[in-house]
């Protein structure tokens, strides 16, 4: 945060915005980083929720496997048809016991199924969202304390708090996979490029043997290192390309030690 809200002289609020939270809510607000949206997550609570919730669906999904098993152990041919054709079952659940108790339990199950699933994706998004800073903090607390009751402490536990996302931050990217593959693409070649041409360049330019079978020893490291980082070659095939690689080095090597003389 780029300005400095707190009294530099009692490293508290100034008296004339201490009126709780009022002023506690108005400071929060005037960053324009958002780095003072700081809140707690509850993970203790979320945690239990998400259990209770699961408990619920499992004594459900017991009360329906039961009301199934009773349907294939019974006589009544007309249960059984409700079992097979929903229209059928639709139509006597306005007008049989049987079909309407089921009738409520699957309109239970789908309504707590989806409290269930948007609290668990609700609760993978909030644990993805940034901790704040310790200088966030440190600010944080001098302003809480114009809060009274249980809230002033609510900064004493610092792995449950959390910073508001910004856009752009605290998500996940998404690029096209035609763009991905593009960008491997171009990767690949120029350092097929600096692997090929370097090496030969290289080799050349250095005239001394010692420097030249150092540099081979290097460029071919390199690329059998590229080949299995860059491709979805085998084991196999990573020895196989490194090997021919290195072959065509040693032949331009040993083709230009003959021409050197004896001191080269």
């Amino acid at each position: 945060m780029s300005r400095k809200p707190l009294d530099p002289e009692a490293g508290r609020p100034p008296e004339a915005w201490r009126d709780g939270y009022p002023a506690v809510a108005a400071w929060m607000a005037k960053d324009p980083d958002s780095e003072s949206f700081v809140y707690r997550k509850f993970d203790k609570l979320s945690a239990r929720n998400l259990l209770n919730l699961q408990s619920e669906l499992i004594d459900l999904e017991s009360r329906q496997e039961k009301f199934d098993e009773e349907s294939r152990n019974s006589n009544d041919q007309v249960l059984k048809q409700s079992n097979r054709k929903w229209e059928t079952f639709a139509k006597n659940a306005v007008v049989r016991e049987q079909e309407r108790q089921r009738m409520e339990l699957n309109k239970e199950i789908r309504a707590k199924l989806r409290e269930y699933h948007e609290t668990l994706l609700l609760q993978s998004q909030i644990a993805n969202l940034d901790r704040p800073s310790n200088r966030v903090l440190s600010a944080f607390h001098s302003w809480f304390t114009v809060l009274g009751g249980r809230a002033k402490d609510v900064l004493d536990d610092r792995p449950d708090l959390v910073r508001r996302a910004e856009d752009g931050q605290g998500t996940t990217g998404h690029y096209l996979e035609k763009h991905v593959v593009w960008a491997v693409a171009i990767i690949s070649t120029i350092i097929a490029a600096i692997l090929l041409i370097g090496a030969i360049v290289g080799l050349y330019i250095v005239q001394k043997t010692e420097w030249r079978l150092i540099m081979l020893s290097c460029f071919t490291a390199l690329f059998a290192i590229s080949v299995g980082l860059l491709t979805s070659a085998r084991r196999a095939e990573i020895f196989g390309s490194t090997a021919a690689y290195a072959a065509v080095l040693v032949v331009f090597v040993s083709s230009n030690l003959v021409t050197l003389p004896p001191g080269g």
